[in-house]
């Protein structure tokens, strides 16, 4: 998400380097060019004119001290407004409540509100240790039940049954007295979506929502719709007391605009980013780095969290130790390595949190996706285990037959023990006294065509 955007940023701020002084001039020049691309982005016109007012109210006359360029000076100033449009703090769930805490979901039919409630139900139990007991109220769609019963088993929250011919009053009323009888912590409600808002839908979640009261209602709406996606928020808001919004498929939205215009429409706050199909993929929204990755300032913060969660200690401590005592890294551990990119969310996942990604060439981004990655797994794993232990044994007939198990060529083959043999290279380094800063210096001549070199399996 705001691919585009920070693209278009980062070339309009790095026109003011090397001026000394913020003028009236090249601030309404820039402000021109900031207005252009937030338009572009789908941020709604009101929004633009008082975020651009605002900046422009702010940096006229500023002076730039010590060491920043003017670019610098008003790079905070447009990171400042960015936080103050989607909310200065991140809104958390409101867990400290008597147990069952009973979350609603709300959203129109295909937002992807169902695999969300699925994800936010992992999320709960893996990172805030809590019991979670899912139940649907969407008796029109029989399918949409049985969806999440499959992914309630997949996420391992219990699920309460429901029918076609049941009240969905009812069935949340029976499921919240499931979760207090189970002393299960929070009960999250699936409810019916429409192609789009009418009466019946309204009276139904409203009738709902009165009977059960949930300490969160949150409402579930798909990121690529833009504008629309602030206002059909904006609409369920005006008849349901709604405490937040998840913003779905924001991996595919380029633009960025409704999570630019939401907090600012509906005055509610953006609690979660839906940010690919995998169950996992589902993060806190925080203004603060949302507002660094659009500028191009990355956010470590979320990646450090994530490799937190996601890497598996244990085999990263062995392969370490493995290394330190100068045994060879090989094609297994490599193998491995991939896994823990993948769990991360990828070579884009990782990189789109990186600072700098706006100012790569566009090749550079092109060549970042994880379908090689992919391939380099499969002719790992059409390998013998003898030869992932010694790859120096893989001959042309070998390479033959990696290259069918896999479904590549024996020219990937080859350049897949081209490029594993730079990489054990750089763990015999890491091993040597000293080798982690030799490592290090050597690192820019290994890195993927467009950044530096031609080392890492990226394109």
């Amino acid at each position: 998400m705001f691919s585009n955007l920070s693209e278009r940023l980062s070339k309009v701020l790095k026109n003011l380097s090397g001026k000394g002084r913020l003028t009236p001039e090249n601030i309404t020049d820039t402000m021109r060019d900031i207005r252009m691309a937030l338009l572009e982005a789908d941020v709604a016109l009101p929004i633009v004119k008082t975020f651009i007012e605002h900046i422009q109210a702010k940096a006229i006359g500023v002076e730039v001290m010590d060491s920043l360029t003017p670019g610098q000076a008003l790079i905070k100033l447009v990171h400042d407004e960015l936080v103050s449009l989607m909310g200065e703090f991140s809104d958390s769930l409101n867990l400290s409540a008597t147990p069952p805490v009973v979350i609603l979901m709300a959203g129109l039919q295909g937002s992807g509100k169902t695999t969300t409630l699925a994800k936010l139900a992992r999320w709960l139990k893996q990172t805030q240790k809590k019991s979670v007991l899912v139940a649907s109220t969407d008796v029109y769609r029989p399918a949409a039940i049985a969806q999440l019963e499959t992914l309630a088993g997949q996420v391992e929250a219990e699920f309460f049954p429901s029918h076609a011919n049941e009240d969905p009053v009812v069935i949340a009323q029976n499921a919240i007295a499931r979760a207090k009888a189970k002393l299960v912590d929070v009960v999250l409600i699936d409810t019916a979506g429409r192609l789009h808002i009418d009466a019946e839908m309204m009276d139904e979640i409203k009738r709902l929502h009165a009977a059960i009261t949930p300490h969160e209602t949150l409402f579930v709406v798909d990121s690529m719709t833009g504008q629309d996606a602030a206002n059909t928020a904006k609409a369920f808001n005006d008849a349901l007391p709604l405490t937040g919004v998840v913003l779905t498929k924001t991996d595919g939205d380029a633009r960025g605009g409704a999570a630019l215009s939401i907090r600012q429409i509906t005055g509610k706050p953006i609690k979660f980013l839906g940010i690919g199909e995998k169950i996992d993929a589902l993060e806190p929204f925080y203004p603060d780095r949302i507002a660094s990755r659009i500028l191009g300032m990355g956010d470590i913060l979320t990646l450090v969290e994530e490799a937190e969660r996601n890497i598996d200690k244990d085999k990263a401590a062995k392969l370490a130790k493995k290394i330190k005592k100068g045994k060879s890294f090989n094609l297994e551990d490599f193998r491995d390595q991939l896994k823990q990119i993948g769990k991360m969310g990828g070579i884009m996942g990782i990189v789109s949190k990186l600072p700098g990604l706006g100012s790569l060439p566009q090749a550079a981004k092109d060549k970042m996706n994880d379908k090689s990655l992919n391939e380099i797994e499969a002719m790992i794993n059409s390998m013998t285990r003898k030869e992932r232990k010694l790859p120096g044994i893989i001959n042309g007939s070998r390479k033959r037959r990696i290259a069918m198990g896999s479904g590549t060529s024996i020219q990937a083959v080859n350049k897949l023990l081209k490029q594993f043999t730079i990489m054990q290279k750089m763990m015999k380094k890491f091993s040597q006294k000293g080798g982690l800063m030799k490592m290090m210096r050597g690192l820019p001549m290994k890195l993927p065509p467009g950044i530096g070199g031609g080392g890492l399996p990226f394109g």
